[in-house]
């Protein structure tokens, strides 16, 4: 379903979209103080991973579209599994699924923020051996 060559394997497996070996991060376990560690570059194919300062300040408007979804997603499931949706159910479960899901919202929003911009080279893919 994922092949290796398309954006979405770049971006949901948290890969480097030039050659979508390297990984985007160096730490790939779910850490509250080192989700957002990222190397410098690729080591790979040593495609920058931030070309230019305040590169994933464009993330912030992905990671608002996550953020959205995943409201709109927790105020139909309110509908649906409870009578009356109060005020007290929807920022109290809205707040957890933040809290839990912030690493995640993350990674996803700067993932497809630099899919957006580097484009997967089958060239380089077939020459780096990592």
């Amino acid at each position: 379903m994922l092949s290796e060559g398309s954006k979405l394997y770049s971006i949901l497996k948290y890969k480097c979209p030039k050659c979508h070996k390297g990984d985007l991060f160096t730490y790939k376990g779910w850490s509250y103080t080192k989700f957002g560690q990222m190397p410098e570059d690729c080591p790979c194919c040593h495609q920058r991973y931030e070309p230019e300062p305040g590169f994933y300040y464009g993330a912030m408007y992905v990671s608002y579209g996550i953020t959205t979804a995943m409201v709109i997603t927790i105020l139909v499931a309110l509908n649906v599994l409870l009578p009356e949706v109060t005020m007290f159910w929807f920022l109290g479960s809205l707040s957890v699924a933040l809290l839990l899901f912030y690493p995640f919202i993350f990674r996803m929003a700067r993932a497809i923020w630099f899919n957006f911009f580097v484009h997967y080279n089958k060239d380089v893919a077939a020459s780096t051996h990592c």
